[in-house]
């Protein structure tokens, strides 16, 4: 019994002297400062308003996301063999993972995924415009897994993507 009051002495000391020194440090110390970092209470003060007008959309990205899907057009021949190869390329570098080598939803990532990604050979998906295909690569799927990959891949190598997926056809 001595010996453990003994001991929980010894650790109470420790742990009083530990409290001690981590406050001294705080108090004193050019570092470790969290009690002054200005980012543990960032809304102190009021955020800006912005200005109307001050956000620029004038771009082409965003003339793109604003167009209705149905009525985008390639800039790109999307029946041409080059523009489908160099689409072809692009899938396998940024779709491969999800939808797979047989464009199925079976992919390495997309197996993980509960419901799986879309088989883009399905006659549903086939079917769709274009410019709906460029919407869903570019900006996602609503409610859906489908990443916004406009950030990621340029205007011009989304294209070349629809052309190969518009090439495969409905799967028999």
């Amino acid at each position: 019994m001595k010996k453990a009051l003994v001991l929980a002495g010894i650790l109470f000391s420790v742990v009083v002297v530990a409290v001690l020194v981590l406050r001294h440090i705080d108090d004193y110390a050019d570092v470790w400062r969290m009690r002054e970092t200005p980012g543990v209470r960032p809304h102190e003060q009021p955020l800006l308003i912005m200005d109307a007008g001050v956000v620029p959309v004038s771009s082409a990205e965003a003339m793109l996301r604003a167009s209705k899907a149905e009525e985008l057009q390639s800039p790109l021949n999307l029946e041409d063999p080059v523009v489908i190869e160099a689409g072809k390329k692009l899938y396998f570098n940024f779709c491969f993972m999800c939808h797979g080598p047989n464009h199925d939803g079976k992919g390495t990532v997309g197996q993980s995924f509960s419901p799986l990604p879309g088989d883009i050979r399905s006659a549903k998906v086939q079917a769709m415009p274009a410019g709906v295909h460029f919407k869903e690569i570019s900006y996602g799927i609503p409610d859906g897994r489908q990443p916004a990959l406009a950030t990621t891949i340029p205007v011009l190598d989304r294209w070349r993507i629809v052309a190969y997926i518009k090439s495969l056809g409905v799967r028999n």
